[in-house]
């Protein structure tokens, strides 16, 4: 049997860094963008056009984001472009996933103290089990397996979470069924029975055209702020916890949450397919479902709507780009402004028919019950992963390569 040798870095890989700062990011940039952050950044240029592992060079929590990208990209200067020597003798999904399994030994050789550092010197002394190339390929080809799942999962949600917001934008922003039949057509996409529902005409209410028969009211009127505090001592320490830092920007899917175990002052408790709103800095745009039970920051506010049915309109309300501008404007503070609910509860909302609700959201409901159910699915799948890395890097479990 070939034994697995532990090959320092320098004589297996090459390392690099990118030349950029981190502020010359661009929203829609055409490429990706590869900073210290855990978030990828776009960019309108490239410098680099490989197979590469992404390793951040420096972080202020002493933890070092790992990525792996094939393709034109670009890169931060404190960012580690690694690539490996001899594509015939390490393989670079394999590096990606051992360099991940080495996060922890990074935190504790990295050197400073506000802010750790990688240095090349360190990374070029570290060791890797390699063995044969095969054993490597297939490695990479089951992790990679459940990494591709995950992937798939996010997309297929942020594709869901697409589908709701231009729904909602159609049906109560731009009133495209009621343009369409005041026009004499068929609302496009859209069936019989549920265009039946919207008038064919518009009127004015309160110096706003809306669709004859609507309304025009506040969010208050069909929201609610809920708060339940609890000291931290009234908590199981594996309930969930979620920060704003396990919130992410511009999607309701709350993949990632903590424990409050490490929670140290008061919170409020959440109830599963409750809303957060994270009042904090509001122009990070971080609005979610939460996927379980659990406890929040006080710098989130839990917003429920006052009757199920207007549930999916509250959400895609909230997490609108228009609502959160509404939001950000009418917060209190200049470094670290804060929303609250006072202001955002006067929100105005077109109010239309019970029954447009009711079709509204039996239509989007099951949108968002299904990105929920792939969060789960893909926290196990992570475990999963998680649980078999340091066996399959470590050649504690062997694997047939004729199976691959």
């Amino acid at each position: 049997m070939v034994e697995w040798v532990d090959t320092p870095f320098r004589e297996i890989v090459h390392i690099e860094t990118g030349n950029l700062d981190s502020n010359q990011a661009v929203e829609s940039g055409q490429y990706p963008f590869f900073t210290c952050s855990p978030e990828t950044l776009r960019i309108d240029t490239y410098a680099f056009d490989t197979e590469a592992v992404l390793l951040a060079g420096n972080n202020a929590n002493g933890i070092f984001p790992v990525k792996y990208y094939k393709g034109k990209f670009n890169a931060y200067q404190r960012t580690y472009v690694i690539t490996p020597r001899d594509s015939q003798l390490l393989d670079c999904i394999y590096l990606y996933y051992q360099i991940q399994l080495l996060t922890h030994q990074l935190r504790e050789f990295s050197i400073g103290t506000a802010t750790r550092f990688l240095t090349r010197g360190i990374l070029d002394d570290l060791l890797i089990p390699l063995p044969p190339l095969l054993t490597q390929h297939a490695i990479a080809r089951i992790l990679g397996t459940l990494d591709d799942k995950i992937e798939l999962n996010r997309q297929m949600n942020a594709t869901l979470e697409a589908m709701a917001r231009a729904i909602f934008q159609s049906w109560f922003v731009d009133f495209d069924p009621v343009r369409a039949k005041a026009e004499g057509r068929q609302p496009a996409g859209m069936d019989a029975a549920t265009a039946a529902l919207f008038p064919s005409e518009f009127e004015e209410v309160d110096g706003r055209e809306v669709p004859r028969g609507w309304g025009v009211e506040t969010l208050d009127e069909i929201a609610e702020n809920i708060r339940r505090p609890i000291n931290p001592d009234q908590v199981d320490p594996d309930t969930p916890y979620i920060g704003l830092e396990h919130m992410p920007q511009r999607s309701i899917a709350l993949c990632e949450w903590g424990s409050a175990s490490t929670v140290e002052s008061g919170k409020f408790a959440f109830r599963k397919n409750e809303f957060l709103f994270g009042k904090l800095r509001p122009y990070f745009h971080k609005v979610g479902i939460a996927p379980v039970d659990g406890v929040c920051s006080t710098d989130i506010l839990i917003i429920n709507p006052k009757n199920d049915s207007w549930a999916s309109y509250v959400m895609c309300c909230i997490s609108s780009n228009e609502f959160v501008e509404f939001a950000n404007q009418g917060s209190d503070g200049t470094k670290m402004p804060r929303s609250s609910w006072s202001a955002m509860k006067k929100y105005q909302i077109v109010i239309p028919s019970k029954d447009i609700i009711v079709r509204f959201n039996s239509s989007i409901l099951p949108l968002f019950e299904n990105i929920n159910a792939n969060i789960h699915e893909s926290r196990t799948l992570a475990q999963i992963r998680d649980a078999l890395l340091p066996k399959l890097m470590s050649g504690e479990i062997r694997i047939d390569n004729n199976l691959f």
